[in-house]
């Protein structure tokens, strides 16, 4: 249901349930939050792209898995805790860049695994819809919490609300995502974008992140404080101490992760 590649220091993790769009099983689920643990733990890999094969980024939750669990009075299992949190959580938080490649269909939590990337790239046919409401439920997968810091607390509401499809060009727009390209480019262009992303101050970026993610929730004088204590852990890596090297010397940067 996985597969997991490694080249140039990419790990490259492709959800491959193609004849069901890439839905989510527990099986899935459960595959998916092993490979990102195994990326986030690998020192050797210092960038993720996560794509899905066939026409579909992911359609989401498996519907008849789950209305399985409702028919024998399990409701949703805890899937959220035990499965999608975590997932959400170390695509988010992971030390080191994650790209995802939306080849296609990005729905329900599908759309929301993409939201939790740092970058997005866009297949012209790919589509984003926050389907929950249409099925009677409220987001889950962190896309309460990635959607509106993407693109405003009022256009969240109204994607979530209404649960409206969007094509590739109005999520460009609206700034859902970094780019779009033809359909048979973005598995490449994606792929790219984590190798150049790879051979960057890996640090400096686990550093960004965090950095990213605290300001979006505290006050400036915060902001600062984290900022400060963060310069000080890059400063003291040997990443920057060459870097500054190289940029005395007119060369080129060469980074190591360290």
């Amino acid at each position: 249901m996985i597969r997991y590649d490694v080249a140039d220091a990419v790990a490259t993790i492709t959800l491959d349930r193609p004849d069901a769009m890439n839905s989510l099983t527990v099986e899935l689920k459960q595959a998916l939050l092993d490979a990102l643990r195994r990326a986030a733990a690998d020192r050797a890999i210092r960038a993720v792209l996560l794509t899905g094969s066939g026409r579909a980024f992911c359609a989401g939750q498996d519907l008849r898995q789950h209305a399985d669990n409702l028919e024998a009075g399990r409701g949703l299992a805890d899937t959220v805790r035990v499965h999608y949190n975590p997932i959400v959580e170390l695509l988010a938080t992971m030390p080191k860049p994650v790209v995802a490649a939306v080849n296609g269909v990005a729905a329900g939590a599908g759309a929301s695994l993409a939201f939790a990337c740092d970058l997005r790239v866009a297949s012209e046919r790919a589509k984003f819809a926050l389907a929950f409401s249409g099925i009677g439920l409220a987001p889950d997968s962190g896309a309460s919490w990635t959607l509106q810091r993407l693109v405003g607390l009022g256009r969240a509401a109204e994607l979530m609300l209404l649960g409206e499809p969007l094509d590739a060009a109005r999520a460009l727009e609206l700034g859902l995502v970094t780019r779009v390209v033809p359909a048979d480019d973005v598995l490449k262009t994606a792929y790219e974008l984590a190798v150049r992303l790879a051979q960057g101050p890996t640090l400096a970026f686990a550093a960004t992140k965090r950095a990213l993610a605290h300001a979006a929730t505290h006050a400036l004088p915060d902001a600062l404080a984290l900022e400060a204590d963060l310069q000080d852990e890059c400063a003291a890596t040997r990443d920057h101490r060459d870097a500054t090297r190289a940029f005395l010397a007119k060369e080129r940067p060469v980074f190591n992760g360290e």
